[in-house]
């Protein structure tokens, strides 16, 4: 029997005014950070988890070391989907997790069933 292979969906987020945080800070960075970012998204779409780490109210980090230690931001929508709310830098780390909870926080007050 094979095993079931865990594969999760990945979403980006967009603002009531349709604004796209994560999409605009991945456009602003250079084309090997953009492949490497795009690779870090290609194995958790895969099912990695490994490299999630909580930062607090539902908001999740994937480090990435490359450049100036790259970071995504996202929030998990059940087991299998995550939607990529922004990114930054470590030297903005602080800044940015802030942000994306801002993201995270609007993100389910519009979304309450």
């Amino acid at each position: 029997m094979i095993p079931s292979i865990l594969m999760i969906e990945i979403e980006i987020y967009e603002t009531n005014a349709g604004k796209r945080p994560f999409e605009k800070w991945l456009e602003s960075i250079d084309r090997q950070a953009q492949k490497r970012v795009l690779i870090a998204l290609g194995k958790l779409a895969d099912g990695n988890t490994g490299s999630l780490k909580s930062v607090g109210n539902g908001v999740h980090e994937i480090k990435i070391t490359f450049g100036p230690a790259y970071r995504i931001y996202l929030g998990k929508k059940g087991k299998r989907i995550v939607l990529l709310l922004c990114g930054g830098t470590k030297k903005r780390q602080n800044n940015d997790i802030i942000k994306a909870k801002e993201l995270w926080q609007e993100y389910q007050k519009e979304n309450l069933h």
